[in-house]
């Protein structure tokens, strides 16, 4: 997770850089903030994952269980 948190702060800076090298207006500039938007979106994606219930944790840990059989219909 810090990998990604990580490469979000440097496109942030380098977004400023182009931003304030080319303008705030121009395209480059917006080019850059979409990469900044494309890592936050992804890092929010990788945050939402849901926990594993109970049984799932059991499953895990007794693969071999009655509980846990997946049947091919």
């Amino acid at each position: 997770m810090s990998n990604i948190t990580e490469k979000i702060q440097e496109e942030l800076k380098q977004a400023r850089e182009v931003c304030e090298t080319s303008g705030i207006g121009s395209k480059e500039c917006a080019v850059a903030w979409d990469a900044v938007e494309e890592l936050e979106a992804e890092s929010s994606h990788q945050n939402e994952s849901k926990p594993k219930n109970s049984l799932e944790v059991y499953c895990d840990d007794n693969p071999e269980a009655a509980e846990c059989r997946l049947y091919d219909d």
